[in-house]
Parts: C-alpha cells; sequence; structure tokens
C-alpha cells in the first residue's frame, strides 16, 4: 500500500501549499489555535466555496485541526461551555470547505478534579456538536490529568463517547510524537489504540526532540529527533492511515521528510 503523506501548512492557500510539497492532502488551522476569540475564517481568495471547489479540481484532501484552546472535557464552566461553542463553529467552517476531519486534542481536567466527570464532558460534548463531518480525537503529549495521554485515559474518552448520539462521526488521529513523549510503548501502539478504538483515521507523522515519556510536545524533522527511526516508520506503516507531517520547516523540508518516510515504509 502507498501511504498518502501531506504536512500541515499556512491556512492563506493550502491548495498552493499541497501542490508545492507535490502532495494531495494537507492540513491547516482556520484561525489562531491560541485564541477563545478568533472566529474560523476561509482566507483564500473566493472564500469557503472557492476553496472547496479549488480543492476537489486539484484532488487535493483538506483537514483542519481545531485550536488548541478548545477543552471540551474541563469542569470549568467558563472554559467548557465556550470550548463547545468554537468547536462546533470550526465543525461548520470545516464541513464548508469539504475537509476530510476535524482534529481536536483530548483536553484535560484540574489536578484536583475527578477525570471521570472529564469522560463524561466528552460524550457530553460529542451529543452537544452538530457532526457534519469526522471528529477526530488526538492523543496528546503532556499533564498528569490529560484525557488522551495515556491508553487507559484514552479507553475512558472512548468508552463515553462510543455512548453518545453522534458517535458515527468519532475518529482517531495518531500522533508518533505525542505517543513516544506521552510514554506509550511505540514497539505496540497502534496495536494498543486499534483495541481500544477500531480505527486510526489519520497519523501525525512526527520526531521528538525529547525522550520518551518527556510529557513534552516539540516535534522534529525525521531522524533528528529521539524516535527511533525503524520504530517510527513502523507506525505510520502499521496504522495505515494518510499522513499528515507537523515537522519544522516549509516545502522543501516537509518534501524531504516525505521522501525519508516513503524510503522506510514502501
Amino acid at each position: 500500500m502507498t501511504l498518502r503523506i501531506g504536512a500541515h501548512v499556512a491556512r492563506e492557500d493550502p491548495v498552493a501549499e499541497a501542490q508545492a510539497r507535490d502532495t494531495t492532502v494537507v492540513q491547516f488551522f482556520l484561525a489562531d489555535p491560541q485564541d477563545f476569540k478568533a472566529s474560523p475564517e476561509v482566507l483564500r481568495e473566493g472564500g469557503a466555496e472557492q476553496l472547496r471547489a479549488d480543492a476537489e479540481a486539484a484532488g487535493i484532501d483538506l483537514y483542519v485541526h481545531a485550536p488548541y484552546v478548545i477543552n471540551v472535557a474541563t469542569l470549568n464552566n467558563r472554559l467548557r461551555i465556550p470550548s463547545r461553542k468554537l468547536l462546533q463553529k470550526h465543525v461548520d467552517a470545516a464541513t464548508a470547505i469539504g475537509a476530510k476531519g476535524l482534529i481536536v486534542h483530548g483536553g484535560h481536567v484540574g489536578k484536583d478534579d475527578d477525570p471521570t466527570t472529564g469522560f463524561d464532558n466528552w460524550r457530553k460534548a460529542v451529543e452537544a456538536t452538530d457532526l457534519t463531518l469526522p471528529l477526530l480525537i488526538e492523543n496528546t503529549a503532556g499533564g498528569d490529568n490529560a484525557m488522551t495521554r495515556y491508553l487507559d485515559r484514552i479507553a475512558r474518552v472512548w468508552e463515553a463517547v462510543s455512548a453518545a448520539e453522534g458517535f458515527e462521526q468519532v475518529g482517531f488521529c495518531l500522533d508518533t510524537c505525542h505517543a513516544h513523549a506521552g510514554g506509550n510503548p511505540m514497539e505496540t501502539v497502534v496495536e494498543d489504540v486499534l483495541a481500544i478504538t477500531g480505527r486510526i483515521d489519520l497519523v501525525h507523522a512526527n520526531d521528538s526532540r525529547d525522550d520518551f515519556d518527556s510529557g513534552a510536545d516539540r516535534h522534529a524533522n525525521f531522524g533528528s529527533g529521539r524516535i527511533d527511526a525503524q520504530l517510527l516508520a513502523q507506525v505510520v506503516a502499521d496504522a495505515g492511515a494518510p499522513v499528515i507531517c507537523e515537522t519544522p520547516g516549509g516545502a522543501a523540508e516537509h518534501r524531504a521528510d516525505f521522501a525519508w518516510l516513503r524510503e522506510r515504509t514502501s
């Protein structure tokens, strides 16, 4: 099987960014990922309708990454309620451009909070959101109270959301840097995740600047980080899903990362 490998790109013109990388799959933000008040916006001339038409004509699949600030698991109403509203806005905007999925981080609860409530908040979020495209929950790298850092927590999230109306639109995004930095054995992580979710819809393929179980979310280009090269390539190959490289650099660096990965997975 030939893997489809693309990259996270600037949002001004994702079609041109894909073509500069000679790929047919890209991911991008539709707003500042660190700003609750920033509404999703298509910056490309012609807006959502034109971007959708041009991507389809070029045979390019678009994925949207939701803002990092979204945390639907939190027990803090002042964060959870705006998070749900912002999530719906991004679902709607991503659907308008014909995106294949919207990726969202698992979020976290407070130090003294009961994580069980956080898992159920995920169920409530799925039920409260009109999911007009696949929502891909991503594993995260750090935080003892994170919902999707450790496999047992991912299992609890999945158990919760599987009971939600709308669950058929929920999928999973596996990030290799996050798995490594989060302390999940890379030798078995694909098998472990599939045993929990039954699916991997997208892979974020990244090397890690930091050691195993460091909790640090710092991506590196392939071969320059701390993940064993053979293991990293094996995870990507075994997952068998479209690949987005969120590695540093522009088109040239991404093409080099694509070549590195293809050489080890073909």
